[in-house]
């Protein structure tokens, strides 16, 4: 009964905050339901999106907001991840294995392919430890750590402040990885990610590769957490969605966990949406600004404990879906004569070429100019004052420039001529 009065005095928001636009549903104290939609990012009119939607939905332009049940889905890790723009990481691993996470599997997913092309690693730098520990326990080489702390010193001049700490067999006897995450804690290291709390597993490679997800991506998510908390003001605990479907708040939502948020919450939805219509078997495809995801849903969620995300092995619990970097602000180029698409995106600043901001040619732009994307049914949202529509001029210009170019390098016009 308490709940009860608590849920109808209460506003209540579910937020799904992607690279480009962010959506808000709100229930109201009365029990009215209302949304909302904006860019982003969007510097010159507000800090954050999720917070501008909800003064916008309460009325409430400054001060405190009204107590809210606010639960949050986000893309910030996955676009992090796909588009590799997350914290510069340094690896420090078992001297021997310092291209361990570089050759992974050895798998070839194209085996005709003469030019194999690997994704691009997360960490940026890789420091060997001389240490070595077999797999019943018996130290073989005690941590040096006069020359553990000399090396990460280095590499902290160099600017970087995450770590990922993977030592052999230490899912299983830590002492070395919690020896070596002190040292950098004591050096200076702001995000230290050690494997066997991570991902504690027997496999080197998965539990490397998940514990640089870890590093590399928890930073960007701490920043973005930590400015959402603080514009929304005290009294406020926001939940976010995990990859797994579950809820955490946000001191314990960490970048491993969170490269599905947004489209776990989706799926989340569209299985209640599903079952409300009489629907047991469905397949969820869900396009936005930076990527793509798609699911399936039969009447119980589709769960794994490992997935290759963005070319990263990730090992952690997790809902079935699978992503790739295509979206609508995916940019259309030219690259050595070809035309290419992604992976880089023109998010919500500048966004694609239509949104105002002189932004690049998208994959949006070009629907835009082929009537599949009609400018009086899209959200008002763009120019100086956010209440415009999408400039359709603008798309055809730089798909214009863009046929210029494949012409002037191959000779060749774009319409066939």
């Amino acid at each position: 009964m308490v709940a009860e009065r608590c849920a109808m005095t209460h506003w209540h928001f579910w937020i799904d905050r992607g690279g480009t636009f962010t959506d808000v549903v709100a229930r109201r104290p009365d029990g009215r339901i209302e949304t909302a939609k904006l860019l982003s990012e969007n510097p010159g009119r507000y800090d954050d999106a999720a917070v501008a939607a909800i003064r916008q939905l309460t009325g409430v332009a400054s001060g405190d907001l009204p107590p809210a049940d606010i639960r949050i889905g986000t893309t910030v890790a996955t676009n992090a991840l796909l588009e590799r723009n997350g914290e510069p990481t340094l690896l420090a691993i078992t001297r021997g294995f310092g291209d361990a996470l570089r050759v992974g599997y050895q798998d070839r997913p194209d085996i005709f392919a003469l030019a194999v092309e690997r994704p691009a690693p997360l960490y940026s730098d890789v420091v060997e430890i001389d240490e070595r520990v077999t797999a019943e326990g018996e130290v073989l080489q005690p941590l040096d750590a006069g020359a553990v702390r000399e090396s990460l010193a280095t590499a902290y001049d160099r600017g970087l402040r995450a770590i990922a700490i993977v030592l052999m067999h230490g899912f299983r006897y830590p002492a070395h990885e919690a020896a070596l995450a002190d040292i950098a804690r004591e050096v200076g290291f702001t995000q230290v990610s050690v494997s066997h709390q991570v991902s504690p597993l027997i496999k080197l490679v998965a539990r490397g590769d998940t514990s640089v997800v870890d590093a590399s991506l928890s930073p960007v998510l701490g920043r973005y957490v930590a400015g959402l908390q603080k514009a929304l003001g005290e009294g406020q605990h926001p939940l976010f969605m995990q990859s797994n479907g579950g809820l955490t708040d946000g001191r314990s939502f960490s970048g491993k966990d969170a490269l599905l948020s947004g489209p776990a919450g989706g799926i989340v939805g569209m299985a209640s949406t599903a079952e409300q219509a009489g629907f047991d078997r469905v397949i969820g495809f869900d396009m936005g600004g930076t990527s793509t995801d798609v699911s399936l849903y039969a009447g119980e969620y589709e769960r794994r404990h490992d997935a290759v995300l963005g070319g990263v092995r990730v090992a952690t619990p997790m809902l079935r879906i699978d992503t790739v970097a295509a979206g609508g602000g995916s940019v259309c180029d030219l690259s050595l004569g070809r035309l290419v698409v992604g992976p880089q995106s023109a998010g919500a600043v500048p966004g694609p070429a239509c949104y105002r901001q002189g932004g690049p040619l998208t994959v949006t732009d070009c629907n835009l100019v082929l009537g599949k994307i009609q400018p009086e049914h899209f959200p008002h949202v763009f120019g100086p004052d956010g209440d415009q529509p999408l400039d359709r001029a603008a798309s055809e210009a730089r798909l214009s420039e863009l046929a210029a170019r494949v012409e002037a390098e191959t000779g060749q016009r774009l319409d066939g001529q």
